[in-house]
């Protein structure tokens, strides 16, 4: 083995460079079309798909959709195919058949199911293109986070997910046995990517995070992906919210630029994230309540309702998608969340609303020893149950902060999807835990 791959068979998603060239493709059957003597095959690969056209005498015997096949021929140019080629079939091999007919035909342009269907039988109906393109979507999402970071000498990490204690608190996690001691899911990786910045300054972590929710929302999800970054030596925790916005620059350019057949076939309209406005928590919750005429419930958090009015005023008055929520009440944030020095009421923190929905919460944290174990205790809680914690603030740390994106949430919110759980490849919710 010296690491060679064969180039005998093309990808499907290099074909349009090598036209007017015999070759050879793999792929699966996504759809059959019998035009009277002329039959077209269009082949579906990881990325995309190529129409082939069999003409008449061609042995088609036994083929039907999601056979895997080896097809051989002419590669040419046709305006008409998707992609601008096509292949003039000369020769195939059957390599698999399905077993039975697909409960669903995945070939049709939307699936049209109800999402409990939808989700039940997901093995297959993500063959289909709408559906693959979502994920085409959230994995150029992914890909901007780690490009964007990597570029800025962050550090990738890699945090336990099986941890002692809950780093946010509160009755939502899951608790499990752990060899006859209690242990937890992790909801957060906060605790060990703010011991790593002692290490690298900054770090982040593309991983799944656990949250004991007892209720079924369209925004919520029992597992889902954290796109987590922590950054040392902070000048203010507005350097978080410019680091964000470099990654959904990057993002709307990467999707625009590689992913555009993905986009128009979801037929996205991709926002413009070149300057993300800034409202204080409490300026956002007034000029909204006052602009759509409706009362303040809580005046130390934003309902959904809220955030979607919050939302809307930045799109009419301000014309963004987007929206940082600055200066959140302390009241409603971690016990690790920095005061504000001139109000400590409220804290150095921030949400981004995109269209109406929170996708990330993020802010400056304690650095000081005694600061720490002073909230702490102002708190109720206890800080011999922290010690592995509080050790990185007994041994001194830099001014620093964070932030975590939920990366469905984003990725449903950017494709127009009414529940979290289409930008879930195999959702966990109360009643799922299966496929």
């Amino acid at each position: 083995m010296d690491g060679t791959l064969s180039a005998r068979v093309m990808a499907l998603k290099e074909a349009g460079r090598r036209t007017g060239r015999q070759v050879t493709v793999r792929g699966m059957v996504h759809a059959l079309r019998d035009m009277g003597g002329i039959t077209f095959l269009t082949l579906r690969g990881s990325e995309t798909v190529l129409q082939c056209v069999c003409g008449e005498g061609f042995d088609l015997q036994g083929v039907t959709e999601e056979c895997a096949v080896e097809l051989s021929g002419l590669l040419r140019q046709e305006a008409r195919a998707p992609g601008g080629v096509e292949l003039a079939a000369e020769e195939l091999k059957i390599l698999s058949r399905p077993a039975a007919p697909l409960p669903v035909a995945v070939s049709k342009r939307k699936l049209n199911l109800n999402l409990d269907t939808e989700l039940a039988l997901r093995p297959v109906g993500l063959r289909n293109l709408r559906q693959r393109s979502v994920f085409r979507v959230q994995e150029a999402l992914a890909r901007a986070f780690r490009e964007t970071l990597h570029q800025l000498g962050f550090t990738e990490i890699h945090t336990p997910k099986i941890v002692h204690a809950g780093a946010e608190g509160g009755s939502n996690i899951f608790r499990l046995d752990y060899f006859g001691r209690k242990a937890f899911l992790a909801q957060s990786p906060q605790f060990y990517k703010q011991m790593m910045v002692g290490a690298y300054e900054r770090v982040f972590e593309i991983a799944p995070v656990f949250r004991a929710e007892k209720h079924s929302t369209a925004r919520h999800l029992n597992e889902y992906t954290s796109m987590d970054l922590e950054m040392g030596f902070l000048d203010s925790f507005y350097d978080l919210m410019e680091v964000e916005t470099l990654f959904l620059q990057k993002a709307m350019a990467l999707l625009a630029e590689e992913y555009a057949g993905d986009v128009a076939r979801l037929e996205l309209e991709l926002p413009d994230a070149a300057a993300i406005p800034t409202l204080r928590f409490d300026e956002a919750k007034g000029l909204a309540a006052e602009r759509y005429g409706y009362r303040i419930r809580d005046p130390y958090d934003l309902e959904p309702e809220e955030e979607q009015s919050i939302g809307r005023y930045a799109k009419e008055v301000l014309g963004s998608d987007f929206l940082f929520v600055t200066h959140y009440p302390s009241k409603k944030r971690p016990f690790y969340a920095m005061d504000d020095p001139s109000d400590p009421k409220y804290t150095l923190s921030f949400d981004l609303l995109f269209r109406g929905m929170e996708v990330t919460t993020g802010g400056q944290r304690i650095h000081g020893y005694q600061e720490q174990i002073d909230k702490m205790l102002a708190r109720g809680m206890h800080p011999e149950e922290f010690e592995s914690y509080l050790m990185i603030h007994r041994a001194g740390m830099p001014p620093h902060g964070g932030l975590g994106i939920g990366l469905e949430r984003l990725t449903a919110r950017l494709c127009g999807l009414d529940n979290v759980r289409h930008a879930c490849l195999f959702p966990r919710d109360l009643s799922r835990l299966e496929p």
